[in-house]
């Protein structure tokens, strides 16, 4: 059973402290004998503890920086939202394959953003432009939000935020269990609570640090009985020696677990793996035990976003992947939807 974290270092950018969820946080965590600095910006966090790369990253992965979302502007977030909503950046878990590896570069620790009615003024504006359409928000992309949230309740703040909107719907993914405080919040339907599954072989060797999928699962359940629409990313999907029975066998556990009423209204999306060349170098400096199959030779290159190629599988693997997944969750959840699959 993976514990709720706790860091072990936490940084106050000095603005925080002028918002309400700054000063509470700063008590809360005072309360909890936690070790706290003050740093003038997030990229002044410098000398983490560590004698080495290998234990700084480490240490990084455990430490907490408060501050304030200057940047306002929301990224796009296809095909899964609209728009990115932005409440945290970087994540506790240690899974091999994550893009964040990169796109968080040499600053892997965590921040969680205070200046929430901002955050949230922002989203109304975009609301606005695009009514009477529904607009989606993600509130995943950059951080695996539910990880923190039972510190900061920040993702709670947002799920009771937009079950009071007309137009706008909330969705966010987690590898985590720790779901009790949500439970109860206010969601009139508005937000869907995704996890991201797995079957035993990626999750035991890829997924260190994260709940294993017998807590996911119950946690689902959980969220499922809270009155949440549900979701589940089967994500990455990734060919190792017996994977069709691994996520077939995945698949059977769901839906054994899962009340009936809950598969009446349930998502799937289902991502394979893939990689880019700056996420194997920092891959394999990070995790160099990693079991993690980076060969580009196995592989098909595609154009990636900003121009940035990735390997994926060849299309004969994409086609199996689709046909073994796709065809056990039609079987087995005849009327879940099937969103996509990249």
């Amino acid at each position: 059973m993976v514990k709720p974290f706790v860091p072990q270092l936490v940084y106050f950018e000095p603005k925080a402290l002028e918002f309400p969820l700054g000063k509470k946080l700063k008590e809360k965590f005072e309360k909890m004998d936690l070790e706290i600095r003050e740093t003038t910006s997030h990229n002044q966090v410098r000398n983490l503890p560590g004698d080495n790369d290998f234990q700084k990253y480490r240490n990084a992965k455990s430490t907490l920086v408060v501050g304030i979302r200057k940047t306002l502007k929301f990224d796009t977030s296809k095909p899964s939202a609209e728009y990115a909503i932005p409440f945290a950046t970087g994540c506790m878990g240690h899974c091999h394959y994550c893009y964040l590896q990169t796109t968080m570069g040499s600053k892997p620790y965590i921040r969680t953003y205070v200046n929430t009615e901002e955050i949230f003024d922002q989203a109304e504006k975009y609301m606005k432009e695009r009514s009477p359409e529904i607009t989606r928000f993600e509130a995943s992309c950059t951080s695996d939000i539910v990880g923190i949230d039972h510190l900061t309740h920040t993702l709670k703040s947002a799920i009771e935020f937009f079950g009071k909107s007309e137009h706008g719907l909330l969705r966010f993914v987690t590898k985590f269990a720790h779901v009790d405080h949500l439970l109860d919040a206010n969601h009139n339907g508005k937000t869907r609570f995704r996890f991201s599954i797995n079957d035993d072989y990626v999750i035991k060797f890829f997924e260190p640090g994260t709940s294993r999928l017998p807590e996911r699962i119950e946690a689902a359940v959980k969220v499922a009985e809270a009155g949440y629409p549900l979701g589940f990313i089967i994500a990455p999907i990734y060919l190792h020696e017996g994977w069709q029975q691994g996520y077939l066998e995945m698949l059977e556990k769901l839906e054994s677990s899962l009340p009936e009423f809950a598969k009446r209204d349930l998502t799937f999306e289902m991502i394979q793996h893939r990689f880019t060349q700056p996420a194997k170098r920092v891959i394999q400096k990070n995790y160099p035990m990693s079991k993690l199959e980076l060969d580009e030779s196995k592989r098909k290159w595609k154009w990636g976003r900003y121009g940035i190629g990735k390997y994926v599988y060849k299309d004969h693997e994409q086609e199996e992947m689709k046909d073994t997944i796709a065809g056990a969750i039609n079987r087995l959840f005849p009327k879940a939807k099937i969103e996509y699959f990249t």
